[in-house]
């Protein structure tokens, strides 16, 4: 299944709701990226959550998604956003660098993830006050540059989640990028949808605890919208815990039952991923 990203008109995703302060994306990475250097040999090779990779396969996945990024926000800043992802399957492409990195060292696969949270860190500084708005390209299309971020925090906050709770370690719960995550995640299922012909124009109140959050994501004939604000009248309503609905968003296996509404949200994601949780 490729992606069908949105490059001409206007964007299929919208944020309009968002933490003050600087975008968590690097503290993120910088946080995995010391939570790795302290893994053992066994560690690296044990299963993570997603089917069929170990640790050492999902760094390898992020690695590239970390390339990615920075080359995506260069090219924007620049002025000429890539179209890269108009024929990737995000379900083969990823398993494929994946299976042709096997047998690299842990060494080298942590020395290669560095280098792409350092090359991201480069290509974020760049981006300056007044380049946030600038469009890159993510999995929906082009996007503004916050957004671009947006995905490639969600991306990766899953991902440490995916390493770290099999080895039996917390993963770390910064507020701020809990509810980015979620913000994204609960867009997200919704852009893929729109952008593969799904026009079923309905809205949905989500309202989370710890951290506490309220959004409404609305999706119209053109856009997905997520806001703070008034609702439409009768919008579908969805609350629970802010880690585990973004677990679910985010088609990850959690120990609640799968509210109802859910599926409206999830479907796009879904349909993409084959049915399995992204890699």
């Amino acid at each position: 299944m490729q992606l069908t990203p949105r490059y001409d008109g206007p964007t299929v995703l919208s944020i309009e709701v968002r933490d003050e302060g600087t975008h968590p994306v690097m503290r993120q990475r910088r946080r995995l990226e010391a939570r790795l250097q302290d893994l053992d040999a066994a560690d690296w090779q044990r299963p993570s959550r997603c089917t069929g990779w170990t640790v050492q396969d999902v760094v390898t996945h992020l690695t590239s998604t970390n390339t990615f990024w920075a080359i995506s926000i260069q090219a924007g800043l620049a002025g000429n956003p890539t179209r890269f992802l108009a024929s990737f399957d995000p379900v083969a492409s990823p398993a494929q660098l994946v299976e042709q990195a096997r047998g690299t060292s842990v060494s080298e696969t942590l020395r290669q993830f560095s280098e792409g949270v350092d090359a991201m860190a480069d290509a974020l500084d760049a981006v300056g006050a007044d380049g946030w708005d600038v469009l890159a390209e993510a999995p929906p299309g082009h996007l503004p540059i916050r957004l671009v971020a947006d995905h490639a925090l969600w991306d990766a906050w899953i991902h440490e989640r995916d390493i770290l709770l099999p080895l039996g370690q917390d993963p770390a719960t910064e507020d701020d990028e809990i509810r980015c995550s979620l913000r994204y995640a609960a867009g997200l299922g919704r852009a893929f949808a729109l952008s593969r012909g799904d026009r079923d124009a309905r809205a949905m109140v989500i309202e989370t605890t710890d951290p506490p959050d309220r959004i409404v994501v609305v999706a119209g004939d053109d856009v997905v919208r997520i806001h703070g604000g008034s609702a439409p009248e009768g919008s579908m309503h969805l609350s629970g815990d802010s880690v585990a609905l973004a677990e679910l968003l985010s088609i990850r296996e959690v120990d609640v039952p799968a509210p109802p509404g859910l599926d409206w949200l999830t479907a796009g994601l879904a349909t993409v991923f084959d049915n399995g949780a992204p890699g």
